[in-house]
């Protein structure tokens, strides 16, 4: 057996232990894993955590792993659930940033899961659909996005976030890499309305302070549309995540008046924070900010710090007018 073969089938076995206690710190998963996607399942009663799989060369996984805890602190591995070369007719690798959304229809419980993969011919974005969090996932069989919107340049289809309106009920499809988009969904989740297409990238900024690159995030709180996203590069340290807010789903977007609310702290050995989910406790006004972060002995660039990423999870809070405080990344989780 080859040293490669002999560290592949121990990563297999580690990853497929099926319960993980994480000393209540960061990071909160094994290995290597990014852009998180977290979801409290109304079904289940339980928390769950889609990310890419991380620490292969040129970004090139090729399938989502699941995590679940009851506490978000001892987390259980639910195996791979979408692998977009067994479950894909047209998907070519490249499996990044998952997104997933829960409804009940009609009494039956029903799970769409978005994410990107290469076409052969570019990035697109597909969704797969289950009846439990952990799948199976049956794919759409063809991608719900795959062009740039009208007026954009340049940038890839990448980095989906899915949004139900507690307001209006609708659902909402954000994207892009290079650009945000975000569209209306058809009430089946399974088709963006093409007319309501809308391209809402934050103009302006600096690669200090809010400048867009991907990974949109959005959430609602006491009427207010808040908007998250990545600054930089996802293998830089500087990697972080600012904010605006807007009045509707698809905005306009107002950018903060203090935009960065996560960014690296190299006095504790934290960096390239950033590419976050958010999560509301069930029944209380209690936030908390899911990101990824570079493995610290994986900063040169040399290394790879763009495929050697962590999950963490950190506490999320307001100021009496809803501003977004600075989430401070811990090494111990407060």
């Amino acid at each position: 057996m080859t040293r490669v073969h002999f560290l592949a089938g121990l990563c297999f076995i580690l990853l497929s232990f099926p319960v993980l206690s994480l000393r209540g710190g960061n990071p909160i998963l094994p290995g290597f894993h990014a852009d998180p996607e977290v979801l409290y399942s109304q079904q289940t009663h339980r928390y769950y955590i889609y990310s890419t799989t991380d620490g292969q060369p040129g970004w090139g996984g090729w399938y989502f792993t699941c995590y679940s805890s009851a506490d978000l602190r001892t987390w259980r591995f639910e195996g791979n659930v979408f692998d977009v070369f067994r479950d894909t007719r047209w998907g070519k690798g490249n499996a990044w940033a998952p997104a997933i959304e829960e409804r009940k229809v009609n009494g039956k419980w029903h799970y769409y899961l978005y994410y990107s993969a290469e076409t052969g011919h570019g990035k697109a974005i597909g969704v797969a659909t289950a009846s439990k969090p952990t799948g199976p996932f049956t794919d759409l069989g063809h991608p719900i996005v795959d062009s740039l919107p009208a007026g954009v340049r340049g940038g890839q289809q990448i980095d989906v976030d899915v949004f139900v309106d507690p307001v209006s009920g609708k659902p909402f499809l954000y994207w892009g890499n290079g650009y945000m988009a975000g569209a209306e969904l058809e009430p089946d989740m399974t088709a963006i309305i093409p007319s309501s297409v809308t391209v809402l990238t934050p103009p302006g900024g600096t690669l200090a302070d809010y400048a867009y690159r991907e990974a949109t995030y959005v959430f609602w709180r006491k009427g207010i549309y808040y908007f998250l996203w990545s600054v930089d590069d996802t293998g830089s340290p500087n990697y972080h995540v600012a904010y605006g807010t807007a009045s509707s789903p698809l905005g306009p977007i107002t950018v903060a008046d203090e935009p960065v609310v996560l960014r690296q702290s190299p006095k504790d050995s934290i960096f390239g924070t950033a590419h976050c989910s958010v999560l509301r406790a069930p029944k209380a006004d209690r936030w908390y900010m899911v990101y990824h972060r570079i493995n610290r002995h994986y900063l040169e660039a040399a290394l790879g710090p763009g495929v050697h990423r962590e999950v963490c999870i950190d506490r999320m809070r307001f100021a009496s007018d809803g501003r977004i405080l600075p989430v401070v990344p811990t090494q111990a989780r407060r």
